[in-house]
């Protein structure tokens, strides 16, 4: 009997599976943006298409043709992809501050569970500049926002991400969230 023919591989590499990821990373990197977008104005210069085919791009070029998008799992993606995303959206805010010379600043919302009440707006380079900030006396706290704004992350997502409790991830964000909205001066009453 003969057997089956092998799939077209060459060196390891299957084209159907490579295929299949890249449907499901674009559409994780949709899901995400999507999320994302749903806190913004409507008259946001960047699309979330746009941000999905830089965020993809961006995540090719840093890991290489070598690595093959060598995710452990879905939240190891989902961290790089986060901060794939955060990049994108702090230079976007960069080039759009520099292009107005001191004109009217794209601020962004950190979504409706973060305040009582309406969400207060910031300005997203801000926002970036106190993560960096608080990653230095706080990595963790800054990674569980990281994941939460720019990722979309459930609570239990980032738990599961980092690899602690809930409850750690519950508390994190409490402090993060009080600590930047001191920092960005936002009224959290």
């Amino acid at each position: 009997m003969s057997q089956p023919p092998a799939p077209n591989t060459t060196a390891g590499f299957d084209p159907t599976s490579h295929h299949e990821l890249v449907r499901s990373v674009y559409a994780e990197l949709r899901s995400i943006a999507e999320h994302y977008f749903r806190t913004q104005p409507a008259n946001h210069t960047l699309q979330p298409t746009v941000l999905v085919h830089e965020a993809f791009l961006k995540m090719s070029r840093s890991m290489g043709p070598s690595s093959a998008w060598a995710m452990t799992d879905r939240t190891h993606f989902l961290a790089v992809a986060a901060k794939a995303i955060r990049q994108i959206l702090i230079d976007h805010a960069r080039a759009k501050r520099a292009e107005k010379r001191g004109g009217r600043l794209e601020v962004h919302s950190l979504g409706p569970d973060e305040a009582v009440g309406k969400a207060p707006s910031i300005d997203v380079v801000q926002l970036h500049e106190a993560l960096e900030q608080l990653a230095l006396f706080d990595e963790r706290a800054a990674a569980v926002v990281e994941l939460r704004f720019f990722a979309g992350l459930t609570v239990a997502e980032v738990a599961a991400t980092i690899g602690v409790s809930d409850w750690t991830i519950e508390h994190d964000w409490r402090v993060a969230r009080a600590w930047l909205a001191h920092r960005l001066g936002i009224d959290s009453r």
